[in-house]
């Protein structure tokens, strides 16, 4: 999963009204966005996430990501983070609070997604890290 070119693997935008952001971006965009079922095996409640088109080819260019209704994660300001690939993210977790940092959230499944850590840089500025391991 972790890439040597580019780290960037994903992204989100969190919303406050699905509806409304959804039409939003697919008419500003002109691509349909696709529904993101999270299944049983996830670690989140009062969660939904619809994908912004992407390539069949995980190796492809380009990141792609989602629109994230969560609770306790309001819209506007610090609300869009990149994810950097890693191969397992509880590693890439355990370096940020001796660099500076602060963890909002430490490692957690997203189901066959994978697993995610989320993450404050010295900025304040949150940002993701993802591995399938």
């Amino acid at each position: 999963m972790a890439t040597k070119i580019n780290p960037v693997v994903w992204f989100e935008i969190y919303i406050n009204d699905m509806a409304r952001a959804r039409k939003f971006y697919e008419t500003v965009l002109g691509k349909e966005l696709i529904d993101m079922p999270m299944g049983e095996q996830t670690d989140l409640e009062d969660f939904e996430m619809v994908m912004f088109p992407f390539a069949d080819d995980m190796n492809a260019p380009n990141a792609s990501g989602a629109l994230v209704k969560m609770e306790g994660v309001e819209a506007g300001g610090n609300s869009t983070i990149v994810y950097f690939g890693c191969d397992d993210c509880a590693v890439e977790e355990s370096r940020v609070v001796a660099a500076g940092g602060k963890v909002m959230k430490t490692k957690f499944s997203i189901g066959e997604y994978g697993f995610i850590s989320l993450c404050f840089d010295t900025e304040d500025n949150c940002f993701g890290l993802h591995s399938m391991k």
